[in-house]
């Protein structure tokens, strides 16, 4: 059915002012009659224009000029058909005039693949990951910026030179505040998330080709240090002076004693301590990141944590066991 639609491209002139010196020029579209028309955006008198040849009369320098961008004007119409049918698209005037004006999915930015990822996993995705998949927009829109100095960057157009500049680009980056570089992991961990965002956009068609697919991913394994049982007794017997650095110290012990992470311990709540078969306190939970269920005995120091806070003059609004500071704090 596609391939045996009807189409039509003509070229005419149009009068908005009743001024007969200056008629704009169209290009209406006609697939089984149905029309789509597109402002050309030049102009000609009506003495000047051949409403049978759709084209300017005369053999002048302005003429020919205006001619030849009709001419061209026509070719890109009839290859934007051409390429909707090599794709097994659906062939509308409407589709062939967004191919022609670079309005459809064909012609999706960066930018735009983005803004759909976060738009649609903002709900679906843990506010920490999202966290880091604005901190990847943000060095990109940077990279775009400074080093390639454009506003933004057409799907089509990224290439696995792009992905080896980007990852330069986060290895060298110099903040303004004072810290570190991307390490190794850092920077991969960037990539990783443009690598998903990418093979979103080639599930959704807007990409042809995964520019990643001879691009490698390369963590280093790192070797998680843990604390010796003299080191852990230093902890436990250094006193702070600051409230502050006592609930810190607090809460680090309850990590160490229930080896629970930092996310895990701060959405430690008190319907999560259930009374097991073996008469003693447990924590039953779900690990944050994973969504994996554990149980964990609640030992004797642990214990006197939750009962030294739970005697809080302002215990917490949402039920939470423990006065966990944000990781900035």
């Amino acid at each position: 059915m596609m391939k045996n639609s009807t189409l039509k491209v003509l070229i005419f002139t149009r009068d908005h002012t009743n001024n007969l010196e200056r008629l704009t020029i169209y290009a209406r579209i006609t697939v089984d009659g149905r029309r789509a028309e597109i402002s050309l955006k030049r102009y000609v008198s009506v003495n000047d224009w051949d409403e049978t040849r759709g084209r300017v009369i005369g053999f002048s320098q302005k003429a020919r000029l205006l001619n030849s961008y009709l001419d061209e004007v026509y070719v890109q119409l009839m290859d934007s058909h051409k390429q909707l049918l090599g794709e097994g698209k659906v062939i509308t005037s409407q589709a062939i005039k967004a191919r022609f004006l670079g309005q459809d999915d064909q012609n999706k930015t960066l930018k735009e693949l983005i803004e759909y990822h976060n738009r649609t996993q903002v709900l679906v995705l843990r506010p920490g990951a999202m966290k880091n998949y604005y901190s990847t927009e943000r060095y990109l829109h940077k990279f775009l910026e400074e080093k390639l100095k454009l506003p933004y960057i057409y799907l089509k157009q990224l290439s696995y030179k792009f992905i080896l500049d980007f990852e330069q680009y986060l290895r060298t980056y110099q903040p303004k505040k004072a810290r570190k570089t991307c390490s190794n992991n850092g920077a991969m961990k960037h990539l990783e998330r443009l690598m998903k965002m990418v093979n979103l956009a080639v599930r959704l068609e807007w990409l042809a080709k995964d520019p990643f697919r001879n691009y490698k991913l390369n963590f280093h394994k790192t070797e998680r240090s843990y604390l010796s049982e003299r080191e852990l007794r230093l902890i436990e017997e250094t006193t702070f002076s600051g409230a502050g650095y006592k609930k810190v110290k607090d809460v680090f012990l309850f990590s160490c004693y229930t080896g629970l992470s930092y996310i895990d311990v701060k959405e430690l709540k008190s319907q999560q301590l259930v009374l097991g078969i073996d008469g003693n306190l447990w924590i039953h939970t779900k690990r944050e990141k994973t969504n994996e269920p554990v149980k964990i005995p609640l030992l004797p120091m642990s214990k006197e944590i939750l009962e030294k806070y739970g005697k809080d003059a302002r215990p917490d609004v949402l039920g939470k066991l423990l006065p966990v500071f944000s990781s900035q704090n």
